[in-house]
């Protein structure tokens, strides 16, 4: 009968382990799952983000470059 015990035990320390991965691997589907809805959001922002600086830029009276020394030169 300890044969019968060792294999009784064997199997539960597998299912156990079994689930217990189960479970880290269920964790673990819902935090890529946040962190791909958040790198999306992410994006989305400096899409438009980009798009505001590109209309700034084109505002930006190119008669004056940013890089003349100041008028007292």
């Amino acid at each position: 009968m300890t044969n019968t015990q060792d294999l009784e035990d064997r199997l539960m320390a597998l299912e156990s382990h079994s689930a217990h991965q189960d479970g880290s691997i269920e964790d673990l589907h819902d935090m890529v799952n946040r962190q791909w809805a958040e790198i999306e959001a992410l994006r989305r922002d400096i899409d438009q983000l980009r798009s505001r600086l590109l209309r700034l830029e084109g505002e930006i009276d190119p008669a004056q470059p940013d890089d003349q020394p100041p008028p007292h030169y």
